[in-house]
């Protein structure tokens, strides 16, 4: 659970095979996805790589990225500002001007306030929040002129339905991922009028490896009892970020959110 989630709300009808030729616009596109060494981030790497994206692809972990194929493997955290900028520019030396970047980077340190660790807040806000914020930042100006110059770009937050949706013990993530969200938003009435696409999507439970490093037995219990249910996959999330960036480029899926069925 990232409180992430799946191929739930959005073209319900659409078949698999049926996504895959939609996505064949993404031939020539640069894209850079964060977080992107398991999970979510792996799964939409792969994704774009097979549509038809030059990918970039960036982790702390080297050797998970190493092993994706069709993509130019970055190591960095993102929660080093000099990390981001470092990324930027071997990405436009190595394959040139970014027009697609999904800011997936991010930790889930569940547990109840009163006992936390508070230097697990801090590691949330620095990777869910600032490590986003920096990711933005380092690509805008290529996204701008990207979306003056050929009319496509989009920058790509993942949030969660934890954003607005309440959970026990999991208010500080919850709250990061409500601060993307809005930020999204906010970035929406700069953005839009310039031609950049700004979007969030919001997965409910999903599959990966996220919240598997928490040590609160309180929050492990929550996050187990949701994954009893039939949960989501990476690919389902991967499936609908690549379905929101193949869009015509009038076309802004501005949120998106997916949940498994049995979510609600």
């Amino acid at each position: 659970m990232a409180l992430p989630g799946s191929r739930g709300l959005w073209l319900a009808a659409t078949s698999t095979a049926t996504v895959k030729d939609m996505t064949k616009t993404l031939e020539g596109r640069i894209a850079v996805v964060t977080g992107a060494s398991s999970g979510i981030g792996a799964a939409t790497a792969q994704r774009l790589a097979e549509a038809g994206a030059q990918v970039a692809v960036v982790a702390r972990r080297a050797e998970r990225l190493e092993a994706l194929e069709g993509v130019l493997p970055i190591a960095a955290d993102i929660s080093n500002p000099d990390d981001v900028q470092r990324v930027a520019d071997t990405v436009r030396a190595e394959l040139g001007r970014v027009d697609l970047v999904v800011a997936n980077a991010g930790v889930m340190l569940g547990a109840p306030y009163e006992s936390a660790d508070v230097a697990e807040w801090e590691r949330m806000l620095d990777v869910n929040l600032r490590g986003l914020l920096h990711t933005g930042r380092a690509f805008v100006e290529d996204l701008l002129a990207t979306a003056e110059a050929d009319g496509r770009a989009d920058l790509v937050h993942v949030s969660s339905v934890a954003s607005h949706i309440a959970f026990p013990n999991y208010a500080v993530y919850a709250a990061t991922k409500a601060g993307v969200s809005h930020l999204t938003r906010n970035l929406r009435t700069e953005y839009g009028p310039r031609g950049v696409r700004v979007k969030t999507v919001e997965p409910g439970v999903v599959m990966t490896e996220l919240g598997d490093d928490m040590t609160d037995p309180a929050a492990l219990a929550v996050l187990d009892q949701l994954r009893e249910m039939k949960t989501l996959e990476a690919g389902d999330i991967a499936d609908a970020i690549v379905y929101a960036v193949s869009a015509p480029a009038h076309v802004n899926v501005a949120e998106l959110i997916v949940v498994p069925t049995a979510q609600g």
